[in-house]
């Protein structure tokens, strides 16, 4: 059963393939299928005959399969879903259906509204998302010019932004990248990467997010991990003009809670740690391809009109939000770190039932007058405007992080609470489901992501309190992503620091202190231990406000500085932040 379920999703690959013409890799899905056929015709067969087909299909194409999704996300020759942006009559929305992706309601209907919307209002969309990308690498001061190509992510129906997006890009000397996100088993991540439609059914995504598990082990590991290298040594020249990814996210599908069900596939104990292992490997491969510290991105996100009957009035806000004052939000966040900086750790705590009891260890300055802890976060990389972050020193980082409910990567974990012991995860729960174990296996398998503990690789302070009224205003907390939600209460990233595998990159803010805190203990092993010093996970958690009791900076000499208390702004000169949040 597991077999053939799998072998029905490989197949639904055939569908986007035809679209593109690609004969070669239709051929392999086809072979793949007659072969098991056959296979059927006189006896029933053993179920390891027809596990040793999808094995060696897997493996033997994957000279094919991890080699051609190479190319996709780094050749803007590869123009086909490019094509249909430029080129097709966006008035006539048939030309949603020339992608061979499936089409839903939110496809048709934000189309149709932003066939709607005057030219200048869609301009303007495309260049708060362009300018937020160039401002990254003016930002960490990359040059952009050594650049030539620029990978956009984005939903379907949005195209009338992304062709205004192109040229924008363009005209800055960039080529578009535009890919699909992955057909084959062996090259989906857990999430989706591309040019990629709202899903059909969220559980049948969730059912098969570890398909690997038919067939990883350790000799398939060494193939992948070997085929790669040999993929981006052909595709090195690509991968030096890679500027980094541009991605326009949305927000407003109906919230899933996954069932769980005994009869999907899952990676046993040790296909765990080996996909864990070969993700570390495979990540390392990139990065000896593509400099970390010479690439940049930016993350923008827009509502579908899935959202609700105020879906135009939420987008309205969402514009607002997205072009909030930069220089605003810089000097009342730079009154914060001034007053934060030199401070032994920060202590969270909660209030309204949150649970919340936290010590968050920081960097110790050794030269105040020319360095700092946190990094003053603009609407540059991530849209919108709104706070201050920092990687934490682990070392006497304790206690408990619980958020009541919260949406991470599309699922949802009611009565989330991890427990930290020197700033890695020592107990993780939640009150999904009621059986404590599959609690268990939720959080390892979604937010652990098969690793057996994470460290806490980031602190920071929202402070978009308008984005967070807009949220209430319109109740929709639960559907608002990540990207905004972060920026609406403090946060805290399991897995790697934001200065992932650029820590050696000097960074500074506009004051001109540069910031220190870019590593901790574990990404410090970067040189001598890389599989222990990178998760290849960075999840954010985020407290709203009103859940909030007290954000404290605390001093060796026993100094105490609130920068929120009773969830309000409270520090002199942050006051202005208020404001929205008399709702």
């Amino acid at each position: 059963g597991p077999m053939m379920a799998w072998l029905v999703t490989e197949i639904r690959g055939l569908i986007p393939l035809a679209f593109q013409g690609r004969l070669a890799d239709m051929t392999a899905i086809n072979e793949l299928f007659i072969e098991i056929y056959n296979r059927f015709e006189n006896r029933i067969p053993e179920r390891d005959e027809i596990l040793q087909i999808i094995y060696w299909y897997v493996s033997d194409y994957s000279d094919q399969t991890v080699t051609g999704r190479t190319r996709e996300k780094l050749d803007p020759a590869l123009s086909f879903y490019k094509d249909i942006i430029m080129k097709a009559d966006l008035t006539d929305l048939s030309y949603l259906y020339q992608y061979g992706e499936y089409i839903s309601a939110n496809e048709k209907s934000i189309a149709t509204y932003l066939n709607n919307l005057d030219q200048s209002v869609i301009d303007d969309m495309a260049a708060t998302f362009v300018n937020g990308y160039v401002r990254g690498f003016e930002l960490y001061k990359i040059d952009l010019s050594a650049k030539k190509n620029v990978q956009l992510r984005a939903n379907i129906g949005f195209e009338r932004v992304l062709r205004s997006t192109i040229r924008q890009f363009e005209a800055l000397g960039l080529s578009v990248i535009v890919c699909r996100d992955a057909i084959h088993s062996i090259n989906k991540t857990a999430g989706k990467l591309g040019l990629v439609s709202c899903s059909a059914n969220p559980q049948y995504d969730y059912d098969h997010r570890m398909d690997k598990g038919l067939y990883l082990d350790k000799a398939l590991c060494e193939r992948i991990i070997g085929v790669t290298k040999s993929a981006y040594e052909q595709y090195a020249d690509l991968a030096e003009d890679y500027a980094g990814p541009a991605w326009m996210d949305v927000f407003g599908e109906t919230p899933f809670e996954p069932a769980a069900k005994e009869e999907n596939i899952r990676l046993s104990d040790k296909q765990q740690k080996l996909a864990v292992r070969m993700a570390g490997q495979l990540t390392e491969i990139v990065n000896q391809y593509i400099d970390a510290s010479a690439i940049s991105f930016s993350i923008i996100a827009w509502p579908l009109p899935s959202i609700g009957d105020r879906f135009e009035a939420i987008m309205d806000e969402t514009i607002k939000v997205n072009n909030l004052d930069n220089d605003l939000f810089r000097s009342i966040q730079q009154k914060m770190i001034d007053a934060i900086d030199g401070a032994e750790y920060m202590h969270i705590t909660g209030m309204n039932g949150n649970r919340t009891d936290l010590k968050v260890a920081l960097w110790q300055l050794q030269d105040p007058a020319k360095e700092t802890v946190f990094e003053n976060c603009c609407a540059d990389v991530n849209i919108p405007v709104g706070e201050i972050f920092t990687s934490p020193v682990l070392a006497g980082t304790n206690g408990t992080l619980h958020v009541s409910s919260v949406y991470l990567n599309g699922l949802n974990y009611r009565n989330l609470s991890l427990r930290f012991e020197d700033g890695c995860v020592a107990e993780a729960d939640c009150s999904n489901y009621e059986d404590r174990e599959e609690n268990q296996k939720y959080l390892r398998q979604n937010l652990l992501q098969n690793h057996e503990t994470l460290p806490m690789g980031e602190f920071a302070i929202g402070t978009n309190t308008t984005a967070y009224a807009m949220a209430r205003k319109f109740d929709i907390t639960q559907l608002m992503p990540i990207l905004i939600m972060e920026k609406t209460g403090p946060h805290f990233a399991i897995g790697d620091t934001c200065y992932s595998h650029s820590e050696d990159h000097k960074v500074y803010n506009t004051d001109g202190k540069e910031i220190v805190a870019r590593e901790n203990e574990k990404s410090r092993l970067r040189d001598t231990d890389p599989e222990q010093a990178y998760f290849n996970v960075h999840t954010d958690i985020t407290i709203p406000y009103d859940e909030i009791s007290a954000i404290t900076a605390c001093f060796a000499d026993g100094r105490q500085v609130d920068i929120i208390r009773e969830g309000k702004f409270c520090l002199e000169g942050t006051e202005a932040l208020n404001e929205p949040l008399n709702i």
